[in-house]
């Protein structure tokens, strides 16, 4: 794929379905939700203030109907997953009724999509506790040749997900493992290296880098050639709940690399360059993600935590603790994609389709560029901070519970010291 500045993605109308803007505005209007029955939300450790679209740069220059296009995906999987309870999950709650509208309208043309957008939802901006801005951060992607059986070359296992995972039954829980009447925490990152899983059946195939594995576990897929010529892809299921401690952060503390130049392809060069440190640095990262096997056609897409199929630009992967999968987001940042400067000024409206264990707070995203090496390049350089919009359904009164949260839009310096997680997701 070719990444044009304009990231103008056209979404063709569905065949013999348009939709005027008066008819449009009269169906909108007629079921838009009133203010008074509003339903409470709060986000955590967050600022939240009120935006007008007009408040926005570049709203209106944007491909609005490319946005709904990715909106209309999560709207099926929200809308077929069963009407959610309103004081338990309100942002869900008011997502499955807009969804529901989306779906009575079908697709829309760009000045529909933009006044549906405006007339379903208010702008929210949120920024971290102490700080101005949210933060992104990109990914892609990943290739790489394995065996279905070991051999010399082909040794190193990538795992499914183990039967003796517990996954948590609460947000607020962590994944484990049954020891007796205890549950502990599962293996480590070093114990799995070390064979702690070997012969249990858990093997999809094997690679002949571990570095190959460790970067498809922080992208959170991959595809796979075999050695028999047949493609899989292998998708993000599980990890083991430990902390996710970033490379880049120890390649900046110890000089390897200056924060300036971090990216995914300098990390890459440096583990090559340094097999036998980068194992123990590897390994001092304990989170460790486990992959599903699915079948895939050369150009088949990509599907994200949500289980829909991931849109290039306009896919973003955020906070599963925090968000609702199927929230647009507004971003609004210089990135270096024209270059390794970050000149280009990427405003577009995105789709949360997705997660990741390092995606990490409630203005925190990880942008999905697409599949392919020259795209892995442009992915990995990302790591800048930016305005960070919630579109809100107007049925949600979305409040944060920060000490302090302002009542007017906050400044937004750039920081002096960008966040050193650098572009790995951890996924």
């Amino acid at each position: 794929m070719t990444i044009g500045l304009s990231f103008r993605v056209r979404v063709q109308a569905r065949r013999g379905l348009t939709v005027s803007i008066g008819a449009l505005a009269l169906a909108l209007s007629a079921a838009a939700p009133g203010l008074a029955r509003e339903i409470p939300m709060h986000l955590k450790n967050a600022h939240v203030v009120p935006l007008a679209f007009a408040d926005l740069r570049g709203w209106t220059e944007d491909d609005h109907a490319a946005a709904y296009g990715a909106f209309l995906k999560s709207c099926n999987a929200i809308v077929n997953g069963g009407t959610p309870t309103r004081a338990a999950r309100p942002m869900y709650a008011g997502l499955y009724k807009v969804c529901a509208r989306a779906h009575k309208l079908g697709a829309l043309s760009d000045k529909d999509a933009r006044a549906f957008f405006e007339s379903e939802f208010k702008p929210m901006q949120v920024s971290p506790a102490g700080a101005d801005d949210g933060f992104y951060t990109g990914y892609y992607e990943t290739e790489l040749e394995a065996s279905r059986v070991k051999t010399e070359k082909y040794r190193y296992p990538i795992y499914r997900k183990p039967a003796d995972l517990i996954m948590p039954t609460s947000r607020s829980g962590h994944p484990a493992r049954r020891v007796g009447k205890k549950l502990v925490p599962y293996y480590d990152r070093a114990e799995i290296e070390d064979g702690i899983l070997a012969g249990k059946g858990l093997e999809i195939c094997w690679a002949k880098d571990p570095i190959d594995i460790f970067f498809a576990q922080i992208q959170g897929s991959t595809r796979v050639k075999l050695t028999d010529g047949k493609l899989l892809r292998l998708n993000y299921i599980a990890h083991n709940g430990l902390p996710y401690t970033p490379v880049g952060r120890y390649l900046i503390d110890k000089g390897y690399i200056a924060r300036e130049d971090m990216s995914m392809d300098r990390i890459r060069a440096w583990m090559e360059a340094n097999p036998d440190e980068a194992r123990t640095l590897r390994r001092s990262n304990k989170s460790y993600v486990f992959f599903k096997e699915m079948d895939l056609a050369p150009n088949t897409s990509i599907e994200g935590g949500q289980g829909v199929t991931l849109t290039p630009m306009r896919s973003a992967a955020v906070d599963k603790s925090l968000h609702v999968y199927g929230t647009p987001i507004w971003v609004d940042a210089d990135l270096p994609i024209a270059s390794e400067k970050p000149e280009t000024p990427f405003r577009h409206l995105l789709i949360a389709q997705d997660t990741g264990s390092a995606i990490v707070g409630p203005a925190r995203a990880d942008l999905f560029f697409g599949a392919g090496e020259e795209i892995g390049h442009i992915a990995g350089r990302i790591k800048q901070h930016g305005q960070f919009v919630m579109l809100v359904p107007k049925s949600v009164s979305l409040t944060g519970d920060s000490p302090g949260t302002p009542n007017v839009p906050l400044p937004r310096p750039r920081p002096p010291k960008l966040e050193t997680r650098t572009a790995q997701t951890g996924r």
